[in-house]
């Protein structure tokens, strides 16, 4: 006979409605974010969702915390996108090419501003986003090199800014009509990190370093 000392620990998981919900808010906040900035109203984004106010404060205490995980999702989605690529034995500058048109679709640029000073830039989620994204990037971007087809005084920072440019129109502004522009821009600008390079670029490559120096 079982004591309750003995008993198997039964382990709570969420529930799959209950998941879906969590899903439903993230996504729903994800898209006003892009629209008019994180300033959207809780209210908002649980109509949006279609769940309930108390849901989204159930999920989310606070603004950051949905921020947060906005944010961490675009970025583990778009490297999961990565990742596939890397995994692939295709054409490397095609592979960079389709990484930041992803990277672009996801609007991960339109998010950049949500993240202001108020919010805790270094927690460990992001942090540990980031990292794994970078480093994703990094090996796409050496593997281009290695073939090639990557022109050699372009570095990380130099793609991520032009993704991020080139996907973050003003919250508020209409940026969602602005859309059909992205994928015609973005490929003149991936055009132009092509090898052989046509001419030289002024100032130095840009790093990660340099990124988070600002």
């Amino acid at each position: 006979m079982q004591t309750a000392a003995s008993a198997p620990h039964k382990v709570s998981r969420p529930r799959a409605d209950a998941l879906r919900n969590r899903e439903r808010i993230v996504t729903a906040a994800r898209e006003m974010f892009v629209e008019c900035g994180a300033d959207v109203p809780f209210d908002e984004v649980a109509r949006r969702a279609g769940v309930g106010n108390a849901t989204v404060y159930r999920n989310f205490p606070d603004r950051e915390a949905l921020v947060r995980e906005v944010v961490c999702s675009v970025m583990d989605r778009t490297s999961e996108a990565a990742e596939e690529l890397l995994a692939g034995a295709g054409d490397a500058f095609e592979a960079l090419e389709r990484f930041a048109h992803t990277a672009a679709e996801q609007r991960l640029g339109a998010l950049c501003p949500v993240l202001s000073t108020a919010f805790d830039q270094h927690h460990p989620d992001l942090e540990a986003a980031r990292v794994r994204l970078e480093a994703l990037v990094a090996r796409m971007m050496g593997r281009a090199k290695a073939a090639g087809q990557l022109r050699d005084d372009v570095d990380l920072g130099d793609l991520l800014i032009g993704i991020a440019q080139l996907s973050r129109p003003p919250a508020g502004t209409g940026c969602v009509n602005v859309d059909r522009f992205v994928r015609r821009h973005l490929q003149l600008f991936l055009d132009g990190m092509r090898a052989p390079a046509r001419g030289s670029l002024p100032g130095a490559a840009v790093t990660v370093e340099d990124l988070r120096a600002n």
